[in-house]
């Protein structure tokens, strides 16, 4: 699973709980997306970026 390069943010764990309390594991997955961003040297790179990291503006799309 694909971290953010902004924040760090990846996959969370834990216990999915049912109606009758039945227990299993499961998974959160972030919504990480490798989009092309513009370097701090003015080139184009592709990075996994989060949605809060590009709707805040940390990044910006080529």
């Amino acid at each position: 699973m694909a971290k953010c390069e902004i924040c760090g943010k990846g996959a969370h764990f834990g216990i999915k709980v049912s109606h009758s309390h039945r227990r299993s594991n499961r998974m959160w997955k972030s919504n990480v997306r490798q989009v092309r961003v513009l370097t701090d040297q003015g080139t184009t790179a592709k990075v996994y970026v989060c949605s809060r990291c590009m709707r805040s503006g940390y990044v910006t799309r080529a």
